[in-house]
């Protein structure tokens, strides 16, 4: 009954073939899932003792790999001993090369991603590096999917250089089509490579203000003080003009005081020193100083400025609603009269 089998013929081929085959598929499966287990075991050990990220990286790589394309591989050597139809042959030969192409994509994509997160994030904060890497990513994919798909049309027979011409064509025409969203695009990379403002600054774009929570590829999304989600294209924020207040370690701020006329002299006198006092006892408050700078149309104004040692703009907001409420209640204690909008008529009699 064995011999009868192994020497059975099907398509050219016996059933000892067959089953040299069969063994053939079974062991490589098994081997190539020891060597991957093994692999990762070794390098687990390896990532402990050590404080680099790469082989952290290598174990996912590794990890990655699915079943199916260990058993495309084990399929490929088995068939081998084979003496299969050239159509079917080939046909084996393509699906392997996509699966190939597939899995080398995919870890060539994760390997580039690791180094350019590595490489960016000594120079940005975590965010900040992940926001460039994840737009880096999606012209990473396609430049490798495009060369993968060449390659597998290539090894299918079909003229790829007749082909890259006809794209080389057609991608003029649809750039010129799509100029407004390439022109966001690559507004987007000269925020991410200039650097005018990163992901977790508090930015001002024309009379709107907030703090930017992603910098996209064709729009930034910036969360404004009243909580909503302001999108903005990315050419708009590299043709407007933008402030950037996290830049800067300290906040100044400045502001009129008016006084109505019938102010003593001795209170104005009074006046620089009870600003100072009250600016001086604030937290994280530094004056520069408060002078009578000049007589208004209906008030005596006084110019007062200082320094609040934060960067973020809601703190700075804080100890300036702080400083106005104390000025507000000390001038009432004193009986200082804040100025208004007044106006006297002298009637003259006859």
């Amino acid at each position: 009954m064995i011999n009868m089998l192994l020497s059975y013929q099907l398509y050219g081929n016996s059933g000892k073939n067959y089953l040299i085959a069969l063994i053939i598929f079974i062991i490589t499966l098994v081997l190539l899932k020891l060597v991957q287990k093994t692999i990762i075991s070794r390098l687990e050990k390896l990532a402990m003792r050590t404080k680099t990220k790469v082989d952290d990286a290598l174990i996912e790589i590794i990890a990655n790999i699915k079943p199916p394309f260990y058993f495309l591989l084990s399929l490929y050597f088995s068939i081998k001993v084979l003496s299969l139809p050239t159509k079917v042959t080939r046909a084996i030969d393509i699906l392997f090369l996509i699966v190939l192409v597939y899995e080398g994509i995919k870890a060539t994509q994760r390997i580039i991603k690791f180094f350019i997160f590595r490489a960016l994030k000594k120079n940005d904060d975590e965010k900040q590096a992940e926001s460039i890497t994840h737009t880096f990513d999606i012209f990473i994919q396609i430049t490798l999917w495009s060369l993968g798909i060449l390659l597998i049309l290539a090894n299918m027979g079909i003229n790829v250089t007749s082909l890259v011409a006809g794209l080389g064509i057609g991608g003029i025409a649809i750039a010129l089509a799509l100029q407004n969203i390439l022109g966001d695009v690559f507004s987007s990379f000269s925020i991410l490579i200039d650097k005018p403002f990163k992901v977790g600054d508090f930015i001002k774009v024309g009379e709107d203000m907030g703090t930017v929570e992603n910098i996209g590829i064709k729009t930034s999304r910036i969360r404004t003080l009243d909580g909503q989600i302001l999108i903005i294209a990315n050419q708009e924020l590299t043709t407007a003009r933008v402030e950037n207040f996290q830049q800067i370690k300290k906040k100044r701020a400045i502001f009129t005081l008016g006084v109505v006329y019938e102010t003593k002299k001795e209170i104005l006198k009074k006046i620089p020193k009870i600003i100072n006092d009250i600016v001086s006892q604030e937290e994280n408050c530094q004056f520069d100083h408060c002078h009578f700078k000049e007589f208004g149309d209906f008030s005596l104004n006084f110019e007062v400025v200082f320094y609040v040692n934060t960067k973020d703009y809601n703190q700075y907001l804080d100890a300036l609603q702080k400083v106005n409420l104390k000025i507000f209640d000390k001038f009432n204690q004193e009986q200082i009269s804040f100025a208004y909008p007044t106006q006297l008529l002298y009637q003259k009699n006859i």
